[in-house]
């Protein structure tokens, strides 16, 4: 048993000293040879408590022992006035650097309204900072999220991080500038890519625990759990460092046994009361958080959520984020949340203009096409929004698929509405059937036309899908017989399609150009004699 005072509660980023930080290779040791590389960025995203500040820490530590200047600017501690405008905000920062460099800051020597903040800032570390301090300079912005939530800071602020990196491949000054970017959430903001400072220099991956590492932090602590224990507890807290931790301090001080700690876990007798408790006051203040999380908790699959929602929820730490798509992070959240979200505090009175605001709120966060039980036109709307944001950062292919039901009016006119509405519904579900991918999405656009989002898929994928919608809507073999069409081979429901696809940014520079290639494929397809697949003419990339 190690000596209680080596037993530090683990509630701060632990000390470049401590024994029991876990490395988690290769990310770490990459980010140690990027940094002695010029002109070096290096970027972390992940939720809070996953060990951002720990390394942080050890990379500013690194940057010491290379001779670096560091200088750390946590955008967690920024009075919210300084986000005002970009003038006021670029002027905080360099007086900000200049002082933690303890250097006197003579900003209005250097500033030139005439040519504007951006450029002064530039000219202000180029011809100021940098040969004051004679050396390389090591800048951290920590919560580089918050400055997303100001779009009139953000969309000036991020292309010039990528400005001052792409400075340093020709100019010997911006060589001696060395960035890392920390997030706890993804960017939200439209940004072109040759502007995003997040698809440039060294990504490092802050993943959870394996069950190697939580066996490996446990015989740091001399503490012995069979391979079927750390398997229980990696289980429980889904590998989240900070619970990890947290259980194995408790299990080494002999504060609790490990069958009592997994029974408790979800419950306020754990050793996870606080840290629950402060999730669920943070999240009781926003009950659109709240009804967010009841349909995670409750679901048995993942679920879409609005994203700037399943941001919030992803920085906590609470959910996963795959492609679209939340699930709970962990077993403890989905125990914990299930039960105390449906149940909160069942004694108090109810309060109705509450439970009215959430029915409001909750109804806003269903973006289900009541008759067809596909998304709605609201979903694809936001989803095809982040999806071209994700495709750009990434610089890989959207595509669309625009479905529109054949001479739909006069089947209606001849079956009446109540059929016309069954028709719908079978059709959606049969495109739903086509597209398999968790990040695709099928939404009814309007009336008879459906429409489908499919990322990271060039135009022959796209147009393999189409086709293969296209022949499930006639296996469904949906009699259509009238003398207004007395020309057709099968008297039966079918479909026409449209497809375009397009690297944002690249070969379209905005979510209309790609939406509009569709539309007229799709046109097309109905010209041409309908049920067929178009591809447009002019936006059609392929790998």
């Amino acid at each position: 048993m190690l000596p209680k005072n080596t037993l530090i509660f683990p509630d701060r980023p632990l000390a470049l000293n401590s024994p029991f930080y876990i490395n988690r290779s290769p990310s770490e040791e990459l980010a140690y040879t990027e940094l002695e590389k010029s002109g070096s960025l290096l970027r972390v995203k992940a939720a809070r408590k996953m060990g951002k500040s720990s390394l942080m820490l050890r990379l500013i530590d690194y940057a010491e022992t290379l001779g670096y200047r560091t200088v750390l600017i946590d955008f967690l501690q920024v009075d919210q006035e300084i986000f005002k405008n970009t003038d006021k905000f670029l002027r905080w920062l360099c007086i900000n650097v200049a002082r933690k460099l303890e250097i006197d800051p003579k900003l209005d020597d250097y500033w030139d309204e005439d040519m504007g903040s951006k450029v002064s800032c530039t000219l202000y570390f180029e011809i100021y900072i940098f040969p004051q301090i004679n050396c390389p300079l090591f800048l951290v912005f920590n919560e580089l999220n918050i400055v997303f939530e100001y779009t009139n800071i953000s969309q000036n602020f991020l292309p010039l991080i990528r400005f001052w990196y792409e400075q340093s491949r020709h100019n010997l000054a911006w060589k001696n500038l060395h960035l890392f970017l920390v997030q706890s959430t993804e960017v939200y903001i439209s940004l072109n890519i040759h502007q995003s400072p997040f698809n440039i220099g060294l990504s490092i991956e802050l993943p959870p625990f394996t069950v190697t590492q939580v066996q490996n932090l446990a015989e740091r602590y001399h503490l012995s759990l069979s391979d079927t224990q750390i398997q229980k507890l990696t289980c429980l807290v889904g590998g989240h460092p900070y619970l990890v931790h947290l259980a194995i301090y408790h299990l080494a001080n002999n504060l609790i046994s490990l069958e009592d700690l997994l029974k408790k876990a979800p419950t306020l007798e754990g050793i996870y009361k606080e840290h629950l408790q402060s999730l669920w006051l943070f999240l009781h203040n926003k009950p659109e958080l709240v009804i967010a999380m009841q349909r995670v908790a409750t679901s048995k699959i993942g679920i879409q959520l609005e994203p700037i929602i399943a941001y919030q929820l992803y920085s906590l730490g609470i959910v996963n984020l795959k492609e679209n798509y939340c699930t709970l992070s962990c077993e403890l959240y989905h125990l914990y949340f299930s039960t105390q979200i449906l149940s909160e505090n069942p004694n108090a009175p109810i309060n109705l203009k509450q439970l009215q605001e959430e029915n409001r709120l909750l109804k806003s966060l269903v973006y289900i096409d009541t008759l067809t039980q596909v998304f709605n036109r609201r979903q694809f709307d936001r989803s095809v929004d982040i999806e071209w944001k994700r495709m750009m950062r990434e610089i890989a292919p959207l595509s669309l698929i625009l479905c529109d039901i054949d001479h739909f009016k006069i089947y209606n006119d001849t079956y009446g509405h109540q059929a016309g509405d069954q028709c719908l519904r079978a059709v959606a579900q049969a495109i739903r059937d086509g597209v398999q991918r968790p990040a695709d999405l099928v939404a009814r656009y309007g009336g008879e036309e459906f429409v489908i989002v499919l990322p990271q898929t060039d135009a022959k994928g796209a147009m393999y899908i189409a086709e293969s919608v296209r022949k499930n809507i006639k296996t469904l073999a949906l009699p259509f017989n009238t003398d207004q069409l007395p020309n057709r081979r099968v008297p039966i429901i079918t479909i026409s399609l449209g497809v375009a696809t397009a690297i944002p940014g690249v070969d379209a520079m905005d979510i209309k150009t790609l939406f509009s290639a569709t539309d007229e494929a799709l046109y097309e397809a109905k010209k041409n004699g309908k049920d067929q697949v178009k591809l447009s003419s002019f936006l059609r990339f392929q790998y």
